[in-house]
Parts: C-alpha cells; structure tokens; sequence
C-alpha cells in the first residue's frame, strides 16, 4: 500500500510525460520495495499528481522560475532499508529529471521524502493490513510467477 505524492507547479510536465513519470515512479517504488511488479501491487501502489499555481510553489520568498518538484514517499514500517530508500530517491530522481526534460544538474530541483507509517497504522478496506500480509501476498505472487495461478490477494487482519 505504497503512496507516493508529487507535487510541482503548473506547465512543468506535458500529458505524456505525466503518465510516464506515474508509471516510473511505480516501478521504482516496487522495485526498491522487492515487490513484485504485479497487477495487485500495482493496483495498491497510489500515485497522487499535485499541480499547483505557477504562484503556490515558492524558493526564496517568491514563486520558482524553473520547476522544482518534491515527491513525498509513504511505505509501511519496514519495507525500506537504508539502502532501499537510496534506491528509491536515484531512480525517482532520474525519473522526475526525463519526465520534466531536466538534466542531471537540475537534480537539486528534485526533492524526495520518505516517511514510514507504523505497524498497525495502514487500514484498508474497512481494517488494519499488516505489513507481514503483504509480504507474504508478495512471497505467494513470486512463487505462482508463470505458473498461471489465480492473482494473490492480501486478506486484511483487524489488529489486535
């Protein structure tokens, strides 16, 4: 149940670049995540846009005059190590940089957070999902891979 919100101010990606950096962004966060790169977990991996007035995003006490962006990383307790994260922030820096046509010396426009929700603070469908259900949704997908098994599905668990 990944989330990943990008915010930027207004003209600073066309339609098609949008939806590819929607994609990328998906595709890093599984990645770094070691998740499989399925239709569920795609299907629980939001991607929120945030464009804002030209006006309402500001450096310096005045609105930018090239595009800055902060993408804002939200994962369960445990599900990046250090390492991972690093992982997350290179290739969802490389993809905000190809979707906005930067190049690598306006990475610095490029800020990423991550941020972890506790255990048992992730609900779903009416209850809390715990991370070790998604991880064992995970461990099933990657066995059934090419085997034309039925799509895996976490059944959520009312903490307690």
């Amino acid at each position: 149940m990944p989330m990943i919100d990008v915010t930027y101010p207004e003209g600073a990606l066309e339609d098609d670049a949008r939806a590819k950096l929607v994609d990328d962004l998906t595709t890093s966060l599984l990645r770094a995540e070691r998740a499989p790169d399925t239709e569920f977990f795609r299907s629980i991996t939001w991607v929120y846009l945030h464009e804002l007035p030209a006006h309402a995003v500001n450096a310096s006490g005045k609105p930018v005059e090239e595009p800055t962006f902060r993408v804002m990383v939200t994962t369960p307790e445990g599900a990046l190590s250090d390492r991972r994260r690093a992982e997350m922030v290179e290739s969802g820096t490389a993809a905000v940089l190809e979707a906005a046509g930067l190049t690598k010396e306006d990475s610095m426009r490029v800020w990423i957070t991550m941020r972890e929700i506790d255990e048992g603070s992730w609900g779903a469908a009416g209850q809390v999902i715990q991370f070790k259900q998604l991880v064992e949704a995970a461990k099933a997908e990657q066995e059934n891979a090419g085997s034309g098994a039925a799509e895996v599905v976490a059944e959520p668990v009312a903490a307690g």
